[in-house]
């Protein structure tokens, strides 16, 4: 388990390292000059050259670059060039938006897709089984802002249930919040309960006729009992991958939905700081973001070993 572990590891460290270099060609080589931009049209060129070198803009590539990944590795993010505020403090104030939204929205997908998936695997080809895959269907092509939308004019409009938009704040109160974060986190879970639904009852299936589990019926236990005690575990596999990729998807996901609840979380961060070309605000959390996808793909490569013994055996 410790070499699959240490294999993992060097993998994670390699992929950050060639990921923070394409973030950062990617982001230079987009037209237009944050100091020109910042001044307008009608600035002097001293004065854009002046600014350019308090951003610390006139500096070659390669240099700003390593000045960058040091930084990040210290827990120094840089300053914002828009708003002069470090942006690790920026980062952090809207990641206690974003983090609980995703959280929130992973654990209702989970909630909804385990059971449904389940119960579709479990009555294949009948009127139940039909029933599900269905609504997942429908949830699968139905996009998430929609669906946004829909919660809005039924339970913020109509009902009254809820607020149509904003976040208090967890310092008004932590069910408050949760309350402004439930429209949010069920526009995003529908489809990814759907996808997860799928990807449950297509791996139960495939279990259900493997041979152990023939043999697990013909020692005299239901067809309910071998699939809790033998079919679940073993068909787990491809739904970590599935909801660890729901998780990233989730966190780095949400811009459309925060711009819709008018959530101050990340997605909206890198949204104001494109429009404002602050580059190294969205250099940091793109790469913050991608951070926390090769690092719960690692965890999900974790909990493979964790679930099936016969891949620590390959390594």
């Amino acid at each position: 388990m410790l070499r699959y572990s240490l294999k993992r590891l060097a993998s994670l460290v390699i992929s950050l390292a060639i990921a923070s270099l394409v973030i950062f060609l990617v982001i230079e080589v987009a037209p237009g000059d944050p100091a020109s931009y910042m001044l307008g049209i009608n600035a002097q060129p001293e004065t854009v050259a002046a600014l350019r070198a308090e951003l610390g803009l006139d500096v070659p590539k390669a240099e700003r670059y390593l000045n960058w990944v040091g930084g990040m590795v210290q827990g120094d993010f840089g300053t914002s060039y828009t708003y002069r505020t470090p942006v690790g403090q920026m980062i952090a104030d809207r990641m206690w938006v974003s983090l609980p939204l995703a959280l929130y929205a992973l654990t209702l997908s989970t909630l909804i897709a385990f059971p449904a998936g389940i119960y579709a695997a479990a009555r294949r080809g009948k009127p139940g089984d039909m029933a599900v895959m269905g609504a997942t269907q429908l949830g699968v092509a139905v996009p998430n802002f929609w669906f946004a939308m829909m919660l809005v004019l039924v339970f913020a409009i109509n009902l009254r249930w809820f607020s149509a938009g904003g976040f208090p704040g967890w310092d008004k109160g932590f069910w408050l919040s949760m309350k402004s974060l439930t429209l949010p986190a069920i526009a995003l879970a529908l489809p990814q309960s759907a996808i997860l639904a799928r990807v449950m009852r297509s791996s139960l299936l495939d279990i259900l006729s493997e041979d152990f589990m023939r043999t697990a019926r013909a020692k005299g236990l239901s067809r309910r009992q071998a699939l809790w005690r033998h079919g679940l575990r073993n068909a787990l596999i491809p739904v970590l991958t599935i909801i660890g990729l729901q998780f990233s998807f989730l966190l780095a996901g949400g811009i459309i939905i925060e711009q819709v609840f008018f959530l101050p979380g990340l997605g909206r961060l890198i949204f104001q700081s494109i429009s404002a070309r602050d580059l190294i605000v969205v250099e940091s959390v793109v790469m913050l973001l991608v951070f926390s996808v090769i690092l719960v793909n690692f965890l999900v490569d974790l909990a493979y070993a964790a679930v099936d013994p016969r891949l620590r055996s390959r390594t």
